[in-house]
């Protein structure tokens, strides 16, 4: 075992003797010593119930038969980032959280994994983590946070609720007594936000890439079930080990085909991709943005959860969860692959069937024929953009607009909450991206102002940096290269007509390549925004959001 590095041997008498005082007895020498990976936080939501989740792991690790040792990892709540600097940190944390989860995971010598997430970055963080350290793991999140309800009212609210009575209120839709209620509302208790916003996309990816237990990514963080699914985490934790199957024999090319083809049927959050490219690239995969069209092209779109439509991952997991959606596509999934349960996708998904077609269609009864997510080429983004089209109101998918430019968000909210902004505009928000922000902060408050105002079916949206999970609207982000590194996004100017194409895959700016070449000459060498400390390392390390804004070498 590789916990013997610290156990094992004479000479590891002082090491002992430090494992005793942390409650280790003489038998738990000969045991596996399986780290408990916890990201539980006090400012959190996804977060603040994770102790429970971590409890009933550590029990499942024990009636296997291994010893249990807790250890906690940073995390970071997109929402309250939002908006503001702190948003910067979040994308970057992702990893800090790989490093992290690697040095006191090698520094402690443990010998399998149990990894607590929740939340938007450290899903992915971890999960880079575990394919690095390649020990046996296996994740088990907090989950989903119920719906809220506005007083006796019987339509459910959520967080992005909260965001857009925000664009109600500037636009004088709703009074901001109204706008308090919702805030109190909305947020009824702990879990990941109820949508099929980042978090929740990947937790349900984390189920459907074969490295979660069925309902890892739905069933409700209240639920008594989220506890069992814990306990028993804990006990394929120690399993795993025994049968010597660890992530890079789970995570493959072929089961992150699998995760994009239930991301599309789902319509989950851009920002999936940025971080399945992430996790591919952490496990030498090399998966091709043009490969997710072609996925998309025959993957049906079946789930219209928030922002999308009207329900939440509560409904879906009542509607059979993520085992049913797979069930229903399993003509396109590679069904042989290993998984944490021990047994193959097929296998787990055997006899699973949607509970509820108003919630899962079936295909037959697909929202669309083709996916939730698209990647954007042009000569406005020659190494592509992402768009959640499940999310576009169909008068958007192909639109022509000028640009309104503007260098940082807090402009275009500016603009926004000054009600500068008409129909048919593009807003083109750059000098977001990974280098540029830095950070590639999410702009869930100018998306959230449009569609608050009704004008996110006449205003599109389009920048180098990124977008919340619980956008709606034409909101086209990771548009790569970025502006800091010179993309082509970087020669808009105000009023150049940009052309969106989402059918067809396709974004351009109504210039030639000698004009953006000749713009781009002109302009002066992008000026880093933060000087000091992480954000600037980060900055000088990061590479473009098409290869997963991941650390270049």
């Amino acid at each position: 075992m590789k916990s013997d590095a610290v156990k094992k041997g004479v000479e590891r008498a002082p090491h002992r003797s430090l494992l005793h005082a942390v409650g280790c007895s003489r038998p738990d020498m000969a045991k596996p010593f399986i780290g408990i990976i916890n990201s539980y936080s006090e400012i959190v939501p996804g977060h603040i119930g994770l102790r429970g989740i971590a409890d009933a792991a550590k029990t499942g690790v024990r009636e296997a038969g291994g010893v249990p040792f807790e250890v906690n990892t940073i995390a970071i709540c997109d929402g309250i980032a939002m908006n503001h600097a702190g948003m910067k940190y979040s994308l970057p944390s992702r990893e800090l959280i790989a490093d992290s989860v690697e040095s006191v995971v090698e520094a402690h010598a443990f010998d399998a994994l149990v990894f607590i997430p929740n939340c938007d970055k450290i899903i992915p963080g971890m999960m880079m983590a575990a394919v690095r350290l390649n020990l046996p793991a296996i994740f088990v999140s907090g989950g989903p946070m119920l719906a809220g309800r506005m007083g006796n009212e019987e339509t459910k609210i959520d967080l992005n609720t909260v965001f857009e009575g925000v664009g109600k209120f500037a636009s004088g839709k709703i009074t901001e007594e109204q706008l308090a209620g919702l805030e109190e509302q909305a947020c009824p208790g702990c879990g990941s936000c109820a949508g099929m916003f980042t978090a929740n996309t990947m937790n349900c990816l984390t189920e459907a890439i074969g490295m979660g237990l069925p309902g890892n990514g739905t069933i409700p963080a209240v639920d008594n079930r989220r506890q069992v699914l814990a306990r028993e985490a804990g006990r394929r934790a120690v399993r795993l080990l025994a049968e010597k199957t660890c992530p890079r024999d789970i995570i493959t090319f072929d089961s992150i085909y699998n995760a994009f083809v239930v991301d599309m049927a789902l319509g989950g959050s851009t920002n999936s991709v940025l971080h399945l490219k992430a996790i591919a690239s952490e496990a030498g995969i090399d998966f091709p943005l043009e490969m997710i069209n072609e996925i998309s092209k025959k993957s049906p779109y079946l789930t219209k959860l928030r922002p999308s439509g009207e329900y939440h991952i509560e409904d879906l997991d009542l509607a059979g969860g993520i085992p049913a959606v797979m069930a229903e596509v399993k003509k396109l999934l590679k069904l042989k692959l290993k998984t944490v349960t021990g047994k193959t996708v097929g296998e787990n998904i055997e006899g699973k069937r949607i509970l509820n077609e108003a919630v899962i269609h079936p295909v037959a009864k697909a929202h669309s024929a083709t996916g939730g997510l698209a990647i954007l080429f042009g000569n406005l983004a020659p190494e592509g953009a992402v768009v959640k089209k499940a999310a576009v109101a169909p008068e958007m998918l192909v639109h022509k607009g000028p640009a309104r430019v503007f260098d940082s968000e807090e402009a275009v909210t500016k603009a926004l909450m000054n009600k500068q902004i008409k129909p048919g505009d593009v807003l083109v928000i750059r000098y977001e991206g990974p280098k540029g922000g830095p950070g590639m902060r999410e702009m869930l408050t100018p998306t959230s102002i449009l569609a608050g105002a009704g004008l996110d079916k006449e205003v599109a949206l389009i920048t180098d940096g990124r977008f919340s999970g619980a956008t709606r609207g034409a909101a086209i982000g990771h548009v790569s290269p970025e502006a800091a590194s010179g993309g082509p996004i970087a020669a808009v100017q105000e009023g150049d007509i940009i052309s969106i194409d989402i059918p067809n895959y396709k974004l351009n700016v109504e210039l030639t390549d000698r004009e953006i070449k000749s713009r781009l000459a002109k302009l002066p060498e992008f000026e880093p925004r933060v000087k000091t400390g992480y954000l600037r390392r980060y900055a000088e390390r990061v590479s473009s959001a098409s290869t997963g804004a991941v650390f270049g070498n």
